[in-house]
């Protein structure tokens, strides 16, 4: 949502005859009754929303500003919200829709009701209340005085807003013009929305327009003050002298500087190449320049983040044992003699030449084939990390490579963000399902995948959010795929293929006793003495219930058997099961 020029205005009729309206959310806006206020909607459940209130509520809705979106239903937004009518929209060539809604009156939200995919409240209608009318012509007339004040010192607030609020005669609509004009907080502004009695609302106004014009007032004469000792050539360091100056006087610490001074001790800190130094110093530079309220802060702010917490030479040793690594291969896996032995000679050339850039191992094969687990024990058998990546359904090459900088939300590509979390720079990396990977006009994912995987280009990887080269020579990458032929022809061409055919039914029945049926004994909290699983009985499942290559569906029949044998020993049955053919 955004807020543009706010005017008092009168469109429509100020009377709300449903119970029940669409609930339009707003971020970080209030919007008071008989104000006027432009929104920008680019969310399409909230677009078709507005097109139902046009259609079959005549143009009413409700507008409830954001408390904490982690909730749930009504405890999202705050109590009390403003109905309002859509004056005028306009729908954008990119999809979005503007339009102009003037507020009408105060209601509660009892509830809220999801229609459709689409939010819904029960309200119950508000009035204002007025005590005191002498009292509150006075408040008014002070309130009216102090806005003048403020408009003629603030830049921002246009002049004719002055003669706006002498016109107003209401009490509690003067105060919700000024509230609407005025740049508050969320809950300073939510909490005069909620305050009924007019008096007291514009008692309130009055202590907030007091306290804006001291520091308006004082802005002022330190502008003149320091505006006399410096020069045009001079301005950036007037206005950080200046700021200095302000939280001198209001006793406030400086806490920009001091998280400038904790960033930069930070970057010292991360041992980053000299490039990645030299760019983190130049934005560090402008961050101190920066006002902490601005978006582009955070934004700078997020980039250091992500600058300083990258693994750019932190390592795991590597423990090249062939015959602890042998071991651990034969643990994890049954037969697939040629893979183990190959993964063998990988790990021996890494023995005599440690920095041996080897090639980038394929394992292609069917589904439950042990594909993914065979990473794993790569892994376990090197002593280092282990990161899977999925990249199936991947059409976008911004998630290989990042996006860049140029807007609030941009994220470094998935590689960068998956070495962030492994906290080493050479960790066992495993792209899952590379031949799924497809194109649009978003870009060619897989062609950005050719970098990643080239030995020769890979030590100086090209993150678009970064713009920094990031060595990835150090990963061992290894990649799975059901088929090959869907992979373009230059990334087949960067990797070794080991194809891992399917088991047949005797290599199925040694996976199932060495492997299967422990691991799941142990899943469903099971012994071996709580059920025996006979070998025709595990032969039967295999040559009549599994037909596929792969042992996942084995698992899952050895998994339904057992939970049946869950179900005999929670009902009283104590003494062992034997499933038999």
């Amino acid at each position: 949502m955004e807020e543009g020029i706010i005017r008092h205005n009168s469109v429509v009729d100020n009377t709300v005859h449903h119970d029940y309206l669409p609930l339009l959310p707003l971020h970080n806006i209030v919007v008071y009754p008989n104000v006027v206020v432009p929104l920008a909607i680019t969310n399409p459940v909230l677009i078709r929303l507005i097109d139902q209130s046009i259609s079959d509520y005549g143009k009413l809705l409700v507008l409830a500003t954001y408390k904490n979106e982690e909730s749930k239903g009504k405890d999202k937004f705050y109590d009390i919200g403003t109905t309002a009518a859509i004056a005028k929209m306009l729908k954008m060539s990119d999809g979005s829709v503007r339009i102009l809604v003037q507020g009408m009156t105060r209601v509660a939200i009892k509830d809220l009701v999801d229609t459709d995919g689409l939010p819904f409240a029960r309200l119950l209608p508000l009035s204002s209340v007025l005590k005191d009318p002498d009292q509150v012509e006075a408040l008014k007339r002070t309130s009216a005085d102090l806005f003048r004040e403020i408009v003629s010192l603030n830049p921002n607030l246009a002049d004719d807003l002055r003669d706006i609020v002498l016109q107003i005669v209401d009490g509690g609509k003067l105060a919700d013009f000024i509230a609407a004009n005025l740049n508050l907080e969320v809950e300073e502004k939510q909490s005069l929305l909620e305050t009924l009695n007019v008096g007291l609302r514009l008692e309130m106004l009055i202590k907030i327009l007091s306290s804006e014009l001291k520091v308006l007032e004082f802005g002022s004469k330190i502008q003149e003050r320091v505006k006399d000792e410096l020069s045009k050539d001079q301005r950036e360091y007037f206005l950080r002298e200046q700021l200095k100056v302000i939280k001198k006087e209001l006793g406030e610490e400086d806490e920009t500087g001091a998280e400038v001074k904790r960033l930069e001790e930070e970057i010292r800190a991360a041992d980053m190449p000299e490039e990645a130094v030299e760019m983190a110093e130049r934005e560090l530079s402008r961050l101190a320049r920066m006002a902490p309220a601005s978006q582009e802060y955070q934004v700078v702010r997020t980039y250091l983040d992500w600058l300083i917490t990258l693994p750019w030479n932190t390592e795991s040793e590597d423990n090249l044992d062939i015959d602890r690594a042998r071991q651990i291969l034969n643990e994890d896996h049954y037969d697939i003699e040629k893979v183990k032995e190959r993964i063998l000679e990988y790990l021996a050339v890494r023995i005599l030449k440690p920095d041996a850039r080897g090639p980038i191992l394929c394992f292609s094969g069917p589904p439950g084939v042990g594909k993914t687990s065979l990473g794993r024990s790569i892994a376990r058998a090197l002593g280092r990390e282990f990161v899977r990546l999925s990249l199936g359904g991947v059409r976008d090459e911004a998630e290989i490579r990042g996006h860049r900088r140029t807007y609030v939300g941009s994220l470094p590509g998935r590689i960068i963000q998956s070495m962030r979390k492994t906290k080493t720079r050479n960790p066992v990396f495993m792209l899952d399902e590379v031949d799924k990977l497809g194109n649009d006009f978003r870009g060619d994912p897989s062609s950005a995948l050719l970098e990643v995987l080239d030995p020769e280009q890979n030590n100086a990887f090209s993150d678009h959010y970064l713009e920094v080269p990031f060595d990835l020579s150090r990963v061992m990458f290894i990649t799975t795929a059901n088929l090959l032929h869907p992979i373009i022809p230059a990334l087949r061409d960067r990797m070794e293929t080991i194809q891992l055919p399917g088991y047949m039914q005797e290599e199925k029945y040694q996976i199932a006793r060495k492997f299967l049926i422990p691991k799941q004994l142990k899943e469903k909290g099971l012994t071996k003495a709580d059920a025996l699983l006979h070998p025709g009985a595990v032969r039967g499942i295999i040559s009549n219930y599994t037909r596929e290559a792969g042992v996942r569906n084995l698992e899952r029949e050895i998994g339904s058997v057992l939970r049946k044998v869950v179900v005999k020993k929670v009902s009283g049955t104590k003494k062992a099961t034997r499933v038999k053919k």
